[in-house]
């Protein structure tokens, strides 16, 4: 399938040509997109900036009857989003289809959210003067989505700041342009206006171009990415020349705390889900295992026992763990499983590495200490590390033992002892009792410290994408000192 970039709701070709996304599995073409350079950039932004004159003066009421028609749209073409997902990144049916459903669901959340867009009267010392807290929509913003949750990513970097009344420039992943394409085709089949989602979509070696493009633009005024720590403080450096306020969600090395006290079964089921679901590629994976020495073997002979049911194979198939996105993810997990493998780690599942391809099987690394680089290095692939802790306070240490810090969770039935757990672990979301990966629509979702900043979500993405202006009422005739 061809695309190309989408600009006032048209089909664009773009000044740099085409490239070719390839099947991680089969080595086919998946995709052939449009190659945007830094003058499709202002063609996008410039498109944006006419329609934000409209679109920002547009009724909550319309807003929300297009957002939940896209939701509707999604739901409709979640066959094609399949499809196109498996042939782009690798994952599995059953994970494209979770996709499509959350991405849904933040467009009926967005649409929800068009109405609670609220300011408030503040008290004010001088006499007859009306004080309020307004927000309005702040103009053209820039998101940036990645692969590895194509279509929630996708439809989470611009869902909000359209139900704000902004208009938005996305960055489309050259991992997934088809599919993030294909987000924006949605939106104009549900009456998006003209130019109030533009999509660009580039091959590798353009995207720092097209990304200094979008956040030099004079027109573009914040930027949301999900992404690489790495790729985030550039783009946060770079933003900080124009001022321009960033929300950034980044990597993460997430932390499952087992106290000693855990329900064993209940732990080992969210470990084996938060590790490995999506091949362990998500920002919220399970990479580290920190349990109380007291239950390591019972936990760890469960948890090896659990994974051993898991099927791996094609994405094609019924399979638990597909493909990763490609061959460099394997080769990295193989670079950290040898070098723990080296330092006296012990590996109880899995560990083969496969001579070719982007399929291997779940790993388990135990006994894993500091000086061991899986120990801190995101390894966004189909492998957890197990460090066993002498008691509480050890194991809240290794937690926050990291660069990192975006979710956390807590196993342990003394639920005093774990609500203290998850108040020390430094992290922007920690469940008690659950997994490291969750996440809803309506929650403030982000991170700390390397992690980034900001919040996607509910009433804390509108904070993210509107202006908070002081506006005020006076008495034209009110006295003045001089």
């Amino acid at each position: 399938m061809e695309y190309g970039l989408l600009i006032d709701n048209k089909d664009v070709a773009a000044s740099g040509g085409t490239f070719e996304r390839i099947n991680p599995v089969s080595g086919a073409v998946a995709t052939t997109a449009g190659a945007a350079r830094a003058e499709d950039v202002d063609k996008a932004v410039q498109s944006a900036a006419a329609a934000f004159k409209a679109w920002s003066k547009t009724g909550p009421s319309e807003r929300r009857k297009i957002l939940n028609k896209a939701a509707d749209i999604l739901d409709e073409w979640t066959p094609r989003f399949i499809e196109l997902g498996i042939a782009e990144t690798g994952g599995s049916g059953p994970w494209h289809g979770f996709n499509m459903m959350f991405a849904a669901k933040i467009l009926r959340e967005a649409a929800a959210i068009t109405t609670q867009i609220k300011g408030e009267v503040i008290p004010s010392d001088k006499p007859g003067s009306l004080a309020m807290g307004y927000r309005q929509p702040i103009g053209v913003l820039v998101g940036m989505a990645p692969w590895n949750a194509a279509q929630i990513l996708g439809v989470r970097c611009f869902a909000m700041p359209i139900a704000c009344g902004n208009t938005i420039v996305m960055k489309a992943s050259e991992k997934c342009p088809g599919t993030h394409r294909l987000l924006g085709d949605a939106m104009r089949e549900a009456g998006l206006p003209d130019g109030v989602l533009n999509i660009v979509t580039h091959n590798a070696k353009d995207g720092p171009e097209v990304v200094n493009a979008l956040i030099d633009h004079p027109l573009t005024r914040r930027i949301n990415f999900t992404g690489s720590s790495r790729v985030g403080r550039i783009i946060a450096e770079r933003a900080a020349k124009h001022l321009k306020p960033c929300l950034l969600e980044l990597g993460g090395k997430s932390p499952l705390v087992v106290l000693d006290d855990a329900d064993i079964d209940g732990a080992v089921n969210a470990a084996k889900f938060g590790a490995f679901m999506n091949q362990g590629q998500i920002c919220m994976s399970t990479e580290k295992l920190i349990v109380d020495r007291k239950v390591a073997d019972e936990f760890i002979a469960a948890l090896v026992a659990k994974t051993a049911e898991l099927k791996t194979g094609s994405p094609l198939e019924q399979v638990h763990i597909a493909a990763c996105v490609d061959r460099d993810t394997v080769d990295h997990v193989a670079e950290l499983i040898e070098d723990a493998r080296a330092k006296g780690a012990k590996i109880v599942a899995g560990g083969d590495i496969p001579a070719e391809g982007a399929i291997m099987a779940p790993t388990i690394v135990d006994h894993v200490t500091p000086e061991m680089r899986i120990y801190g290095e995101e390894s966004f692939g189909p492998v957890t590390a197990v460090i066993r802790a002498r008691d509480t306070d050890h194991a809240v240490e290794i937690a926050n033992d990291t660069e990192y810090g975006l979710t956390a969770g807590v196993f342990g039935q003394d639920l005093r002892r774990a609500m203290e757990v998850a108040q020390r672990i430094e992290s922007g979301i920690c469940h008690i009792n659950g997994p490291t990966v969750f996440d809803e629509p309506q929650m403030p979702f982000g991170g700390v410290k390397h992690s980034g900043y900001g919040r996607f979500g509910g009433e804390a993405g509108i904070a993210e994408f509107t202006e908070l202006r002081w506006i005020s009422i006076e008495d034209p005739a009110q006295h003045y000192p001089i």
